[in-house]
């Protein structure tokens, strides 16, 4: 993707933090001379190679995963909090704009065996039972209820390229910065007072 080199993000720990913490992505690729998108979890892990990707599962009925053997390149999307930037937030006439965070990320694909789609599939639900009052584990669960597992296909995406934006306001300077922050928290929406929160967090 586009990004100058000011809302560059290449910071490897920062990167992956947000993929782990926006983990519910866009699946990219052809099929059948089309382009597919498919919105799932995908989560960052360590193959047996030791090579990093990200593993994830689609139903058997997506006709995605026949695109897959067509050509294993894929783009997995990731995005974060975004706003509206007024103009009128500034000290000086200028245009509006959009702050936002996001990661692209590039690689090649492959459908993994019964065994390893388990595997993952226990992972993903381990990491989000993990403030349930009562957690639910892919272990405990009755064969009648796996069998539905037997539905989907796991994935396992190798990367190669990782591009990450992260656009909040960086080029202004401070007095404008901190009134956004204000404006933005002002706004009584989620995605605005994140983004002020992720302001916060980049300058002091």
């Amino acid at each position: 993707m586009y990004i100058p080199d000011l809302y560059k993000d290449e910071n490897p720990e920062s990167i992956k933090a947000f993929i782990n913490q926006n983990s519910f992505g866009i699946l990219i690729n052809q099929t059948n001379g089309r382009l597919w998108a498919t919105h799932i979890p995908m989560e960052l892990d360590v193959n047996a190679e030791g090579k990093e990707i990200l593993h994830g599962h689609i139903s058997k009925l997506n006709p995605q995963a026949e695109g897959f053997r067509q050509d294993d390149k894929v783009l997995a999307v990731f995005s974060g909090p975004h706003s509206y930037i007024s103009s009128s937030w500034y000290d000086h006439e200028n245009v509006p704009t959009w702050n936002y965070t996001a990661v692209h990320v590039y690689g090649r694909i492959k459908i993994v065996d019964e065994t390893t789609a388990i595997e993952q599939l226990k992972k993903l639900v381990d990491k989000y039972e993990t403030h349930s009052e009562n957690p639910v584990r892919v272990e405990e669960l009755s064969a009648k209820t796996m069998r539905e597992a037997r539905g989907i296909f796991g994935l396992e995406i190798e990367i190669e390229e990782i591009q990450a934006v992260k656009k909040l306001s960086q080029n202004r300077d401070d007095k404008n910065y901190k009134n956004i922050i204000l404006e933005l928290q002002k706004t009584e929406n989620a995605q605005s007072i994140a983004v002020a929160e992720e302001m916060s967090k980049c300058r002091k």
